[in-house]
């Protein structure tokens, strides 16, 4: 389990708040005083002696940790034998940045005895107060327990002094820097927070562009119509935006007769193809009689149903004629579904366009639908012309997409333009992406970072936490559970999100990631917050 200790610098301990007082009641005891002093003098006596240790009021030990599931703000008085100290404990739940709701918390002093002091449930959402009463003085090991059903977890303080009775009080052990920003737990929970520590990552340096999602090579079809013909109603409509398979059904077309203006002569042929069915059927009817008397070999009933075979397709497609003619004339009905044109998706994806209307007359060779694959698409950069010559190094890309959180990692590079746009002066810089639940359209504007030089290691941080301020990036680092300071950064590489940054910044430090904005008008206000904890 990792831990984290506020960072602090080298200064002359301030006086910090009392455990359970406001701020304000904090800061009237020195005009108080004052006051007392100025009525001695008035008197003419010497001034009195400070009031006694018991009324002074005693620092309280301030202490923030860090695990990778929760964060431990706690206050509590020196400890002392026999003496009840009440820690206010501050948890808060690091997956979620929300206060801790429910469940126990204890205090557990390991030495010569161990001695565990626990309640069952928070005061208050994330804010759990223990009693602590030592049995005896000595070096103890600190350790503070959380314990809910979702979230267990163990915060390790070190070694800490119990004091006999009556012995003087150390200096806090943890405290507030000067010129550091309040800003309080219940702030925090009640607004959208969150920290995280600075890491060392080896990020290369890249080149952010313009880029375009465009379909793949294959990726788009166009379905024509392959004859002159009428739109069939019985097929459900495909509008835009549609998703089709492979060989779904898209249309069906009724062709054109081809005797639009000869009916009578269509009609002729039915009759002529009735007729002759009939004489092909008595001369069968002869010819079995006579076969079966002897008179005639057996071939000759073959041959004779054959013949009354091929006058019967003859009648069939004579009807047929004539039906088709009929629906071209009249644009009723749709004919049989042997007469169809059947129009089927060459490919998966959805419909880019459509210009099919049920019912509607269509040339051959009309484009009727336009089909587009999202399954895998085409990102397509502008490379400029400038930047050519660092080709060379490319080492991989990524792409930066409005709504989403991180950017996505390009794996393929499909190919780099060596046609320069002579009014853009950019090349095309083409890469492959997946894109299985089709988060990106085709046509989307998106910006191409591709990185061109070896890779270099440094302090890095979530991009959402660098702040603009006045023209100068800064970041907010949580130096204690309430206390956070203004860091000035220089920005460097970009990658995944990440930015890496030069300033005073170390690793494991933590920067706030959501809520800075906040942060920053709490530095702007010349007011010092209240210390508002109910304890």
């Amino acid at each position: 389990m990792t831990s984290h200790a506020s960072r602090r610098r080298s200064r002359p301990v301030a006086p910090a708040r009392a455990v359970g007082r406001t701020g304000a009641a904090s800061r009237a005891r020195p005009f108080e005083l004052t006051c007392v002093l100025l009525a001695a003098s008035c008197a003419g006596g010497a001034a009195p002696p400070p009031a006694a240790t018991e009324a002074e009021e005693v620092a309280p030990v301030v202490v923030t940790r860090w695990t990778d599931r929760s964060e431990l703000f706690m206050e509590y008085p020196p400890l002392v034998a026999g003496q009840t100290s009440r820690f206010a404990i501050h948890f808060t739940d690091l997956e979620t940045f929300a206060p801790v709701r429910g469940g126990g918390a204890a205090v557990r002093l390991t030495g010569s005895d161990t001695e565990a002091f626990s309640v069952d449930a928070p005061g208050r959402p994330g804010i759990f107060g223990v009693d602590v009463t030592p049995a005896r003085a000595g070096r103890y090991r600190l350790e503070v327990l959380l314990d809910t059903a979702a979230l267990e977890d163990r915060h390790d303080l070190g070694d800490v002094m119990v004091r006999p009775p009556g012995d003087a009080a150390p200096a806090p052990a943890e405290e507030a820097e000067d010129g550091a920003i309040a800003f309080l737990k219940e702030q925090q929970w009640a607004f959208d927070f969150a920290t995280i520590a600075a890491e060392r990552r080896e990020i290369a340096d890249s080149l952010r562009i313009a880029a375009e999602i465009a379909p793949r090579t294959g990726g788009r079809a166009d379905v024509t119509s392959p004859v002159d013909g009428r739109l069939t109603a019985d097929l459900p409509l495909r509008p835009v935006g549609t998703p089709v398979s492979r060989d779904d059904v898209l249309a069906e077309i009724v062709p054109h007769s081809a005797h639009a203006d000869d009916r009578p002569a269509l009609q002729l042929a039915v009759a002529e193809a009735r007729n002759a069915l009939e004489l092909v059927r008595a001369a069968r009817t002869r010819v079995d009689r006579l076969v079966e008397a002897g008179a005639l070999p057996a071939r000759r009933r073959l041959e004779a149903r054959v013949a009354e075979q091929t006058a019967e397709a003859r009648l069939t497609a004579a009807d047929a004629h004539l039906a088709q003619l009929d629906v071209t004339r009249t644009a009723q009905g749709d004919g049989g579904r042997d007469v169809r044109f059947v129009l089927r998706s060459p490919i998966g994806g959805v419909v880019a366009a459509s210009d099919a209307a049920p019912g509607a007359s269509v040339a051959q060779g009309e484009s009727l639908f336009h089909i587009v694959a999202l399954d895998r698409v085409h990102v397509v950069g502008s490379l400029p012309e400038a930047a050519l010559a660092r080709l060379g190094d490319l080492s991989g890309a990524e792409l930066e997409v409005a709504g989403l959180d991180a950017p996505v990692v390009l794996d393929r590079l499909v190919s780099v333009g060596r046609v320069l746009d002579a009014d853009a002066r950019t090349v095309p810089l083409i890469y492959e992406l997946r894109n299985p639940d089709r988060r990106l359209a085709v046509g989307q504007a998106v910006s191409l970072r591709i990185f061109a030089s070896a890779a270099t290691e440094g302090v890095t941080v979530p991009e959402g936490a660098v702040v603009d301020d006045a023209g100068q990036p800064v970041v907010f680092v949580q130096v204690g559970g309430e206390s956070f300071e203004r860091r000035p950064v220089r920005l460097g590489n970009r990658e995944g999100g990440f930015v890496q940054v030069e300033g005073d910044l170390e690793p494991g430090e933590r920067v706030v990631t959501r809520g800075a904005p906040l942060i920053r008008l709490a530095a702007l206000s010349p007011q010092v917050p209240a210390h508002g904890h109910v304890h």
